[in-house]
């Protein structure tokens, strides 16, 4: 059967989550099931180890399906790294219907144009979104249709991903017993879970700091206008640290998430911070202001490559709304005020949002904004939903099994008794 449900999955270098969700008549979606596993099989976006991956898929995806009680076989798939391109195309059409009047049909031909634009076989588009249309050279609008002219022109932004990515990705998730409805870019997922209406309007630039990547994504009235993959990410903070102090990459993560800061205005107290080493080199002592000066300089690096990307993409202009920060690496205390130091305008730390009562506390964090965004429509990709069949929890099944053995007991015993 078909109803409102929403699953995605979003493959991370640290981690894999998977969601399903419900979407409600007022647009807030209800969240049924969450699900997360560690992640051995992708580096900086790319699946490295499909076997692996499809492991830790089989289960997170396990975990989401037994607590929303329901079973499906297609999910939204979030795709990063630095082999995502964004292509600008510009194409119209003439409106030939007998009264001029723009419909649907002209915002298809326009739609399967950009769909037959020739791009090397080593990419694939993955998303066409419509950014401007325009009437007879001189109407500018949002949304055409009804409006009478004689040539619609149109801007989409093409969002293309590398083939060999998108196959790894797609056979990673075949194996776990699923098929992929929908690639969609992480940023834009990002983005539809964290920013609000008014800001993707006048102006703003999203950072996801995950694990293996930082995406940034750049919005104006409603429409993505640029974005950027690097590959500078919360894992580098922590190789940073681990090498610096000698110490096991679990002890550094340990540390950057306790104790991590990364600026040194956001300390409160420059207490003595205990250092478990390996080895003959002992057991050391060091100030959170040492170990802020560590994360400091990885983060300024990452702020100052994305500040020039912006300038130099004539993008920086128009962040009137500022900066939104998001992703497990926005959570170091100190990430805004370093980020409004390095940009010069103002930060803040996007939340999911639109989010009802129940599992939405467990995933309202910036480390889940993509695959919260991953349930959600994205412009020119409207989602009806996928196909669900009710399951029981393992712990009813179990209870079942036992009743099940329980009866056939007391039928022998009965029939024994009987036959005596």
């Amino acid at each position: 059967m078909k109803q409102n449900i929403f699953a995605g999955l979003d493959l991370g270098t640290t981690k894999v989550c998977a969601i399903i969700a419900e979407k409600k008549e007022n647009g807030s979606f209800d969240i049924l099931g969450f699900g997360s596993s560690p992640s051995v099989g992708l580096s900086k976006g790319m699946v490295v180890n499909i076997a692996k991956t499809a492991e830790a898929i089989v289960e997170a995806m396990s975990i989401a399906r037994n607590k929303a009680g329901i079973d499906i076989t297609e999910v939204n798939v979030g795709v990063a790294g630095e082999h995502i391109k964004i292509m600008r195309y510009l194409n119209y059409v003439t409106i030939n219907n007998p009264e001029r009047e723009v419909t649907q049909l002209e915002l298809d031909r326009l739609h399967a144009d950009v769909k037959m634009v020739q791009i090397s076989e080593e990419k694939q588009i993955i998303h066409i979104i419509p950014e401007q249309f325009t009437i007879d050279n001189h109407i500018k609008v949002d949304n055409p249709i009804g409006m009478a002219g004689q040539r619609l022109e149109a801007a989409h932004n093409v969002v293309m991903a590398a083939t060999t990515a998108l196959t790894n990705i797609r056979k990673s998730v075949e194996r776990a017993g699923y098929s992929v409805k929908n690639f969609i870019l992480q940023p834009i997922a990002s983005s539809l879970s964290v920013l609000e209406d008014e800001e993707t309007d006048v102006g703003v630039a999203l950072i996801d700091i995950g694990g293996g990547t930082t995406d940034m994504a750049v919005f104006e009235e409603k429409r993505i206008k640029h974005t950027k993959v690097i590959g500078i990410a919360g894992n580098m903070v922590t190789n940073d640290i681990r090498e610096s102090l000698g110490i096991v990459t679990a002890e550094a993560e340990k540390l950057k998430r306790e104790h991590g800061y990364t600026h040194e205005s956001a300390i409160i107290r420059d207490q003595e911070i205990f250092i478990k080493r390996v080895g003959a080199r002992g057991n050391i002592k060091i100030p959170t202001s040492l170990l802020t000066q560590i994360i400091h300089a990885r983060m300024k690096e990452l702020f100052e490559i994305l500040n020039l990307e912006l300038e130099d993409s004539k993008n920086k202009e128009k962040l009137k709304a500022g900066i939104v920060l998001t992703g497990g690496g926005s959570m170091l205390k100190g990430c805004v005020e370093l980020a409004e130091e390095v940009f010069g305008v103002p930060a803040r730390i996007g939340y999911p949002i639109d989010l009802t009562p129940g599992l939405s506390s467990e995933i309202g964090k910036p480390e889940y904004a993509t695959v919260v965004g991953l349930i959600k429509n994205i412009p020119g990709n409207e989602d009806e939903g996928s196909e669900v069949t009710e399951i029981e929890p393992e712990i009813k099944q179990e209870k079942k099994k036992k009743d099940s053995g329980a009866s056939k007991l007391m039928k022998r015993i009965i029939q024994f008794f009987d036959e005596l």
